[in-house]
């Protein structure tokens, strides 16, 4: 058992302070409405990995693991700057931000990375947001970690986070939720083959009705997650 194992787990975990959980990504006003049943839900989870998280956010990581693996913060902030302005609902966009600035202030606080704690500063002077794909792929090559477990990490992360927001929003159960992150494996594999190792000027994204949905709850009157 390697340390850079014991690392991932550490980032991957709940238990870590990033705020991930507290964002259901649309489904807050999906489940509002009463547009999104529990055999559907696996539907939307895997549209968000084949037509956003993939090939932005994790294609973002990818291009932001290899800045840092080379040293070059401008490529890095190059990369955080282009996944801010691809994404085009602000509710989303800013709680990326956030918890992307938190994850790189907690591990700043235990690693040594001179890289790190560089974008780290560029974060805190506003020259870079810290969109929280560009934060775990520069966190990662800091702490060793291979960058397609790097890329899996964070889809699967995200796919729990799914999960976790249709569990406490009462689409599915504890059960159903277990089943539908083990048959997203293929779906997560793949996006993560497809993605991570692409040059940053071939990210994109293309989820309309995902757009809209996550506009919608930028207007609800009372909300359980921020996005």
């Amino acid at each position: 058992m390697s340390t850079e194992f014991l690392s991932m787990l550490q980032l991957a975990d709940s238990f870590f302070p990033a705020g991930t959980y507290t964002m259901s990504n649309g489904l807050e006003a999906l489940s509002k409405r009463k547009k999104v049943k529990a055999d559907e839900l696996q539907v939307l989870v895997r549209t968000h990995l084949e037509r956003q998280v993939g090939p932005a956010d994790c294609c973002t990581l990818g291009a932001a693991y290899e800045s840092a693996k080379a040293g070059d913060i401008e490529g890095i902030i190059r990369a955080d700057q282009a996944l801010y302005a691809a994404k085009l609902v602000e509710e989303v966009r800013n709680a990326s931000a956030r918890s992307g600035a938190n994850l790189v202030r907690c591990v700043a606080a235990f690693s040594n990375d001179a890289l790190l704690a560089e974008y780290a500063k560029a974060v805190n002077e506003k020259r870079a947001t810290g969109m929280h794909p560009v934060a775990l792929g520069v966190a990662c090559a800091a702490l060793g970690i291979p960058k397609h477990e790097a890329g899996a990490m964070f889809l699967y992360s995200f796919c729990v986070g799914m999960a976790g927001a249709a569990l406490r929003l009462g689409v599915i159960d504890h059960v159903a939720a277990q089943k539908m992150l083990h048959e997203l494996g293929p779906a997560i594999t793949a996006a993560v083959k497809e993605n991570v190792d692409k040059p940053l000027d071939l990210m994109w994204q293309f989820a309309p009705a995902i757009d809209i949905t996550q506009m919608e709850h930028e207007q609800l009157d009372s909300k359980m997650f921020i996005t």
